[in-house]
């Protein structure tokens, strides 16, 4: 049987059609009704690292815009264009189509390593993963009390290892600070290079992000209250990362309204160093009971 690592470097491993064509799949699951966006981000980019023939150049950010759900049941077709190679800089533009629509766009900007001046923000004083319990156990235990096909998506065997700080119940949460963070390491990263290390980060970094403004609410998936979706989403990337690591997902809700909420992350390494951070416009719409 294929683990959760070796089947997700299998998702990134993108299929050459044509000259700046490609071809990505999702894993078939009962459970799934849409593609996880992560994992549309992720292609696009390895997609769009295909193009870029300098390896010298490496992603520093991307922004993107999803358009339509993608199907699970179909792969998606990647088609770059190769906007620009400059003297230090590359852009390269994506568009993912499924079913003969556009369901995505990624514009994603690589540089050469130049040397500047260096600050950041320090990384949140919190306990380390080893005092927080792992996410698998914790949803085993919740398990029981979902009653539709969810369940499955939910206990699947994942490739990324999950701890979260202070974890809510699921089911009847109380009204929280918009600020939570996770610590979490992909195993598949372990002796990748610098590309496939950034796309497993961006895959990563569309976990939770949008739970964030549910947390001031009281709500979750789980209460059948909202609908959300992510609308857009926006990386930068800041230095190397070594994603088999321990990583610190820091993230917050400045605002939420109009039926659409704004959420930020920031993602540190063990040592406290800022890797990346993300930036996410999500649809928060209440969804009223059927008369």
């Amino acid at each position: 049987m294929v683990d959760a690592s070796a089947q997700l470097l299998g998702l990134l491993d993108m299929e050459s059609l044509e000259v700046d064509l490609f071809r990505g799949h999702d894993l078939p699951d009962p459970g799934s009704r849409r593609i996880f966006g992560g994992l549309v981000v992720a292609q696009a980019l390895m997609a769009a690292y295909e193009t870029v023939e300098d390896r010298s150049r490496v992603c520093h950010s991307l922004h993107a815009y999803f358009l339509r759900g993608g199907d699970p049941e179909q792969p998606v077709i990647y088609q770059v264009d190769r906007s620009r190679d400059g003297g230090s800089f590359s852009t390269r533009r994506v568009v993912a189509i499924q079913h003969g629509a556009q369901i995505f766009h990624l514009s994603a900007s690589f540089h050469i390593a130049e040397e500047g001046w260096e600050h950041q923000h320090a990384m949140p004083a919190l306990p380390g993963p080893e005092e927080w319990t792992d996410r698998r156990e914790l949803r085993s235990e919740d398990a029981a009390r979902i009653k539709d096909p969810r369940v499955l998506d939910y206990l699947r065997d994942r490739a990324i290892e999950v701890r979260e700080v202070e974890p809510r119940d699921i089911f009847e949460p109380e009204p929280v600070s918009d600020r939570n963070a996770v610590w979490f390491r992909i195993p598949a990263a372990k002796g990748q290079d610098i590309r496939m290390q950034q796309c497993l980060l961006a895959y990563a970094s569309d976990m939770g992000l949008l739970g964030a403004a549910l947390r001031p609410h009281g709500l979750s998936w789980f209460q059948g209250k909202v609908m959300s979706a992510s609308l857009d989403h926006a990386m930068w990337f800041h230095s190397d990362v070594r994603a088999e690591d321990w990583q610190l997902y820091a993230m917050d809700s400045p605002f939420a309204g109009g039926a659409r909420s704004f959420n930020r992350g920031s993602i540190y390494d063990r040592s406290g160093r800022l890797v990346a951070s993300a930036a996410q416009e999500g649809l928060m719409r209440p969804l009223r009971k059927k008369s």
